[in-house]
């Protein structure tokens, strides 16, 4: 039986740009990723689902989350095009999240970007990632209760900036990464801020909405469904068209 499903919802977006990939190694680890397309185009479609598939790839090949992240990164950053700032804001990019997981070994973590990584265990959602984005560099205070904007994202999959010169400016590193032990009964979820942020929102619980016994395609489809029309539900409907793409990856892990 397939022990992880993926969900994605389009929102009122005209493409689905969110992403997901699995692919094991012959080590026995397992890669999951999921890519968060930023913008609504069918070539930023077609480039973040080809992008999740290299990295899912590359991250069982290596059995390394933050090996497999870096080099695709930097692969991209090289590209001349990239490095000019004109041309660079017309090609497409992604915030990725990558998870690898080898029994008997921690779930290691690596991100950059704003989807996010959640460990569900003993009946609480222990968020793994921490977002690369404005809120995080400007966060909330009494004088400014909101903070940054979420939505303005700091790191990405697509970005030329170095581990150092994202530092400088944003007081993280462009790629972060994190390892965690696990035991039979976690389940991994990985989620783009259209699947999170509604529920969030709300209030509502990340366990209770994600960890429930039952089939994980339903649990999961169930999530993104309703994170949609929460978001929806915020807004006048002739603003539906700017509800984001939601998409969900989880996975029950072995220990």
């Amino acid at each position: 039986m397939r022990s992880y499903a993926v969900a994605q919802n389009i929102g009122g977006r005209s493409e689905q740009c969110d992403a997901a990939a699995v692919r094991s190694g012959r080590d026995g680890s397992r890669a999951f990723v999921l890519l968060d397309g930023i913008g609504s185009s069918s070539e930023i479609r077609d480039w973040t689902r080809r992008a999740a598939v290299r990295l899912a790839g590359a991250a069982a090949r290596r059995g390394n989350a933050e090996t497999a992240l870096r080099a695709l990164y930097e692969e991209f950053a090289a590209d001349p095009d990239r490095q000019d700032p004109y041309t660079a804001r017309w090609l497409p990019s992604a915030a990725a999240v990558v998870a690898v997981h080898t029994p008997g070994t921690p779930l290691a973590v690596a991100w950059c970007g704003d989807s996010r990584a959640y460990l569900l265990k003993r009946g609480i959602a222990h968020r793994l990632s921490d977002d690369h984005n404005a809120r995080r560099v400007y966060p909330p205070t009494a004088l400014n209760p909101e903070g940054g904007s979420r939505n303005r994202i700091t790191s990405y999959l697509g970005a030329v900036a170095t581990d150092e010169e994202a530092m400088k400016v944003y007081n993280h590193p462009a790629i972060e990464s994190t390892a965690v032990e696990v035991a039979a009964g976690c389940r991994l979820v990985l989620a783009s801020d259209g699947a999170y942020e509604p529920h969030e929102d709300a209030g509502h619980d990340l366990y209770v909405e994600l960890g429930d016994d039952g089939p994980l395609r339903a649990t999961v489809r169930g999530f993104v469904d309703l994170a949609v029309d929460t978001a929806r539900a915020k807004l006048p409907v002739d603003e539906h068209r700017y509800v984001d793409n939601a998409s969900v990856l989880a996975a029950d892990l072995t220990g």
